[in-house]
């Protein structure tokens, strides 16, 4: 993650140093100074233990009398760690609005590491900003973005192929994370992941039972092997951790 001094809107640079933030509090507001649209590039942001992830926040505020400024245009983490956007640029689109982006780059493995994600960081972020003129509106936690953990699934392995119709099948794979405090990916323990099979000529895959992960990341499973088709696994996610689906593995009978 990297962080930045915060450029802001049309009163110039307002400088935020501070690493850590304080709890979080409900928007706040006075007179006719609002928010009227706050977007995101994406809803979830996932982050992996090497390539780094980008994220653009767009916001535009509205008061009778003219915006002053937009300030702040900070994420905030679940465990109030800051990150300052990259750069930021505002506009007036109109003589009472403005309008302020804020790119930043989200990183498990930047060059400096005081800088980087750490595993409690991973959750809902909030952007805290504030529109300000003589009124206010200031944005604490009714807008969020997910920065999860990225997952990964190996390949799905079905055996022994081709089986005879009605034996057992042996269904295999390995979920593992991102682990942002050692920038390697680890086994995700104690996951329930849905086992999906398609069958031969169908479209569509139907869960047929859910595994659960043991110590080390891994699954195992049997299956009565009634036609052929392709299994796969398929993981859910979680608060902190992305969803993810693993190549299928298709099986002949014989």
């Amino acid at each position: 993650m990297r962080i930045r001094t915060a450029a802001t809107a049309a009163g110039g640079t307002l400088a935020l140093l501070t690493v850590l933030a304080p709890a979080a509090q409900a928007d706040s507001h006075k007179g006719d100074t609002t928010f009227t649209s706050v977007t995101f590039s994406k809803t979830t942001v996932n982050v992996g233990v090497s390539a780094a992830q980008s994220l653009t926040v767009v916001a535009t505020a509205k008061d009778g009398s003219g915006i002053r400024g937009i300030y702040g245009g900070k994420l905030v983490s679940p465990d109030a760690r800051i990150a300052f956007p990259d750069s930021a640029s505002c506009t007036r689109p109109s003589s009472t609005t403005m309008k302020c982006t804020w790119k930043y780059t989200l990183d498990a493995n930047d060059t400096d590491d005081y800088a980087d994600l750490k595993n409690s960081n991973a959750g809902t972020w909030h952007l805290d900003a504030e529109a300000n003129d003589h009124d206010f509106y200031t944005l604490d936690t009714s807008k969020s973005v997910k920065v999860k953990r990225y997952a990964k699934l190996t390949a799905t392995q079905a055996s022994p192929e081709p089986v005879v119709k009605g034996r057992t099948l042996t269904v295999t794979g390995t979920l593992t994370r991102a682990n942002w405090n050692t920038n390697v990916y680890a086994g995700y323990s104690a996951q329930r992941v849905a086992l999906q099979f398609k069958k031969s000529g169908a479209s569509t895959y139907s869960t047929v039972k859910t595994v659960t992960t043991d110590s080390t990341g891994k699954l195992k499973t049997t299956v009565t092997a009634n036609s052929a088709g392709t299994w796969r696994w398929k993981f859910a996610g979680t608060s902190t951790t992305s969803a993810v689906t693993a190549t299928g593995d298709s099986a002949a009978l014989k």
